[in-house]
């Protein structure tokens, strides 16, 4: 069963790899996994880094900083609605959904004004 705060390529990367590579014994699934976890986020911290990553056997993956400055103006416009929602009347449980929504909202705009502000590599 995938947990929920895996994401669902990475579920099946890994259940690929531990299928192929158990039958024969030659690594226990728990090294299989950890090999793959630090695969997955030795690729995410190179995003930070550069506009473009290439994995081998999935291609490679490109950083548009076009599309970038779209997604973070529409998350600035998403963050304004949701600091005007918190100001009304709310029961607790709408107000705590609606926070998490913001600092999720806020958390990505910290992530991508990086990207769209330092000189990142190719």
């Amino acid at each position: 069963m995938k947990p929920n705060n895996q994401p669902i390529k990475e579920f099946l990367i890994k259940k690929l790899a531990i299928n192929r590579i158990l039958p024969h014994k030659v690594i226990s699934e728990r090294d299989i996994e950890s090999i793959i976890t630090h695969q997955f986020d030795q690729a995410h911290n190179a995003t930070n880094l550069h506009n473009s990553i290439e994995i081998s056997g999935f291609g490679k993956f490109y950083f548009s900083q076009n599309k970038g400055k779209k997604e973070y103006d529409k998350l600035a416009g998403i963050q304004v609605l949701l600091e005007a929602k918190l100001l009304t009347t709310l029961t607790p449980a709408e107000e705590r959904k609606t926070q998490l929504k913001l600092n999720t909202i806020v958390s990505n705009m910290k992530t991508l004004k990086i990207k769209l502000t330092n000189h990142v590599l190719d």
